[in-house]
């Protein structure tokens, strides 16, 4: 059935490095708060997609025992989602934009509480961490 011995593992060796590689490479997602450099408030980036920080009505973290309700039956189809599922917590970022059908942003963050720092918004979601729905 193959060659014996070393030859026969070789290609797994070999290429079970790649897919791997690949996997990570892709699942990699940056989010970052870039400061205001006018009179503008900043954005948030997240990927390639960004939303000015003054179309942001309020934040709020989502904690790990939330996670399933906020991406179940309380999700709004038109939201922004960015969801990891390795990743426990998430933040919620309310939109108050009327040209964007976007109601909210929810998206996977290991330091919810540093990026809602950056962000310059309170946490919103230190009493009830659901979604609203339209």
């Amino acid at each position: 059935m193959g060659a014996p011995g070393l030859r026969a593992w070789l290609p797994y060796v070999i290429l079970f490095p790649l897919p791997v590689w690949v996997l990570l490479f892709f699942s990699r997602l940056t989010v970052e708060v870039v400061p205001a450099a006018g009179a503008s408030a900043g954005e948030l980036r997240v990927g390639r997609a960004h939303l000015p920080l003054n179309v942001v009505a309020r934040a709020g973290s989502i904690p790990a025992s939330a996670k399933s309700a906020a991406l179940g039956r309380q999700l709004d189809p038109a939201a922004y989602v960015q969801h990891r599922p390795w990743v426990p917590s998430m933040v919620l970022v309310v939109l108050d934009d009327p040209d964007d059908p976007t109601p909210y942003w929810l998206l996977s963050t290991r330091r919810p509480a540093a990026l809602l720092a950056a962000m310059g918004v309170s946490d919103a979601g230190a009493s009830s961490s659901a979604p609203e729905t339209r």
